[in-house]
């Protein structure tokens, strides 16, 4: 992987502080950042396009782990719309400047040391340089894609909804659905316990608003920090102090102009608003297709009947805003939601089994939330057994978390085919096999219906499943690879990493 010369400053200060510096130090660094001048509708062909682009797994084939892509020429618009900033792990490591299968390591490391964010004063701040108060036609001013022909509507995949909680003032920021419904008009998707929904809910239980910013187009520290979950970051945990030790510096908040909330300072562009109390709305009100847009799971999501409301206030945003966004399958989401995934296990397997797991990886095929593999390290006889704890302290990490492979530390976690090895040479379906069923998992997992199996009772409801694939302690001895000379590989064949 070709890096650039340094991550850091002359005062070692990290050069990604916001999207325009990251896309500035991405396009340094070859086959990392491509800009599009063609003409594009936002109704389906973007998506359509970057698809075969740079979406990657779980997108139908044929697809690719690619560049990210700016859209400069979006029909009917004068602001460009971006995608694909994290849809590579790779690329995110360099974002971090990290290294790819350090990535958890690092995210673990600002949890343990946050730094929380700070709010400016006393001057104008970047993400208020333009500022379009109510009446407005958001349908107009931003042009939120449609990802496919049967999506409810434009939807914004990447807006960091930030609220605070109305009794205790507790903050917290988290991406969710954002449909447009109407020029002043959005419907929000909550999976059921996150925590800006269990503000919305004391709110609405008084008969109040609930006060919200939506910020877009982010460092990508911002974006990735906000996608850890409970236990790691409990209800009062503000997410922003992650970012903030990831960049060694605050993240800084600005005051909205419209709404009793907070914004990311430096975001592209700002959605203000509030949830209106007791007021839902069927997602396809418009479309009556069924369907929501396309989910981290690979599907279709289904358009929900009764989604809380948000009127929108106000829009603020930089000179010559971005829009950045992301379809919901692919690999972006993967590494959003999957890598503090990682982080989450290896701290608590860490806190119960010391020194135990080498590396852990969400892989893609489990769109970052369903799938993780685990490298366990045996090293005394009593650490047989130790490997299946480990995988149950993986679900209790991440609650969502539907299949754990497990396999010993001479496999590539991050090589498929390696995994596949192991799950062929070391692996007994009647023996390795641990299922634990009637546990609650993610809803959009369409297999978690009564209809797909019997022993599931409820929607939602899931058979979770362990798959042992390391080789039992007594028996290594029969189980050694083949081993190679180690030999200089460029004295024979120069730049043979590059063909």
């Amino acid at each position: 992987m070709t890096q650039p010369r340094s991550f850091f400053n002359k005062d070692n200060v990290p050069l990604v502080c916001d999207l325009r510096s990251a896309l500035a130090f991405l396009a340094d660094v070859p086959g990392q950042f491509r800009s599009i001048k063609e003409p594009v509708d936002p109704r389906a062909d973007l998506a359509g396009i970057f698809k075969k682009i740079g979406a990657g797994t779980p997108v139908a084939p044929p697809t690719r782990s690619g560049p990210a892509v700016l859209f400069e020429n979006v029909k009917g618009y004068t602001i460009p719309v971006l995608c694909g900033v994290l849809a590579s792990r790779e690329r995110t490591a360099l974002l971090l400047g990290s290294a790819p299968d350090r990535l958890p390591w690092v995210l673990l490391e600002a949890v343990k040391s946050p730094i929380p964010p700070v709010t400016i004063s006393g001057k104008a701040p970047p993400c208020q340089e333009v500022i379009h108060r109510a009446p407005l036609d958001i349908r107009t001013l931003l042009p939120a894609p449609t990802n496919t022909e049967l999506d409810a509507g434009p939807y914004f995949g990447m807006g960091l909804v930030r609220a605070e909680d109305p009794e205790t003032g507790e903050a917290d920021v988290t991406i969710h659905r954002l449909c447009v419904q109407g020029p002043d008009t959005l419907t929000i998707y909550f999976v059921p316990g996150r925590h800006i929904d269990q503000f919305r809910l004391k709110a609405e239980q008084k008969n109040q608003p609930l006060p919200i910013s939506i910020s877009m187009g982010l460092d990508p520290a911002v974006y990735l920090a906000a996608c850890f979950e409970q236990p790691t970051t409990p209800l009062g945990f503000d997410e922003l102090g992650i970012a903030g030790a990831l960049r060694r510096r605050p993240v800084e908040l600005a005051e909205c102009v419209s709404v009793k909330a907070k914004a990311i300072a430096h975001a592209e562009i700002v959605i203000e608003g509030e949830i209106l109390p007791h007021e839902r709305m069927r997602e396809d009100i418009h479309t009556d297709t069924g369907f929501a847009m396309p989910e981290f799971p690979g599907y279709m999501g289904k358009a929900q009947p009764a989604l809380p409301v948000i009127r929108v206030t106000a829009v603020t945003h930089r000179q010559s805003p971005i829009l950045q966004t992301i379809m919901g399958p692919g690999l972006e989401h993967v590494n959003l939601t999957g890598i503090p995934t990682e982080a989450s296990i290896l701290q608590l397997v860490e806190n119960s089994i010391p020194g135990r797991l080498a590396n852990v990886y969400s892989h893609p095929s489990g769109g970052g939330k369903y799938l993780v593999i685990m490298q366990f390290r045996k090293t005394v006889p009593a650490d047989e057994g130790r490997q299946r704890q480990a995988a149950l302290a993986a679900f209790t990490a991440f609650s969502e978390l539907k299949h754990v492979i497990l396999v010993d530390d001479d496999v590539d976690i991050y090589d498929t085919n390696d995994v596949l090895w192991a799950m062929t040479t070391r692996f007994q379906g009647d023996v390795s096999t641990v299922f634990i069923p009637g546990v609650r998992c993610h809803p959009l997992d369409p297999s978690q219906s009564p209809e797909f199996s019997p022993s599931i009772v409820a929607p939602g409801i899931s058979c979770k499943t362990i798959f042992d694939c390391t080789v039992p302690y007594e028996l290594r001895s029969k189980f050694t690879r083949a081993a190679f000379k180690d030999l200089d590989v460029e004295k024979y064949a120069p730049a043979i990493d590059e063909k």
